[in-house]
């Protein structure tokens, strides 16, 4: 062995590192390659590569405009512009997509609307709640007044014949 450093086999990630930034320096340049070599082809072939537009009233394979939402309408009509699958226009996926998102939107509101309309419901009792307990209230105030009135018509009855209980049996001899 040589004094000053360790040999041995090249490490095999150094390899696998080198190839990988191969690989993302000549990736960009295929993309735009791609979308311009299919500008002669057809639609199918042409959106096999997702960084590709294809305009249907030219026959054209356009790189997708990625700095801006939607492509311009220099570069290509919104109602011929096809991405992702040929047989639905760019204004058909918009509009589809806002569909869907809306209806979600809606779904989630909903959903939220009911969970705090139960919730608040739960807290204070409704309008049937509140007259079934005011009754059953009622009912008890009116219990509680026909035993009163039960109980002095006895409690009569015992003094005219002499059957009273007195509250307490010993009073009578306290007082003499």
């Amino acid at each position: 062995m040589a004094s000053g450093g360790v040999r041995g086999p090249t490490p095999r990630w150094g390899l696998t590192l080198g190839g990988a930034a191969l690989i993302l320096l000549l990736l960009p340049a295929a993309a735009a390659q791609g979308c311009s070599q299919n500008t002669s082809r057809t639609c199918e072939e042409c959106l096999k590569n997702v960084s590709c537009l294809w305009c249907n009233t030219n026959k054209m394979c356009l790189d997708y405009p990625v700095t801006k939402v939607l492509p311009p309408s220099s570069l290509c009509r919104l109602s011929s512009a096809r991405w992702g699958v040929c047989w639905v226009n760019f204004e058909a996926l918009i509009i589809a997509m806002s569909v869907i998102g809306g209806s979600l939107l809606l779904g989630v509101a909903i959903c939220c609307f009911c969970c705090c309309c139960r919730r608040s419901r739960s807290r204070r009792p409704d309008k049937s709640e509140e007259k079934a307990i005011r009754e059953r209230e009622e009912r008890r105030v009116r219990q509680e007044e026909r035993r009163a009135e039960m109980k002095l018509r006895h409690d009569e009855i015992r003094k005219k014949y002499g059957l009273f209980k007195e509250e307490n049996p010993y009073a009578r001899f306290e007082n003499n």
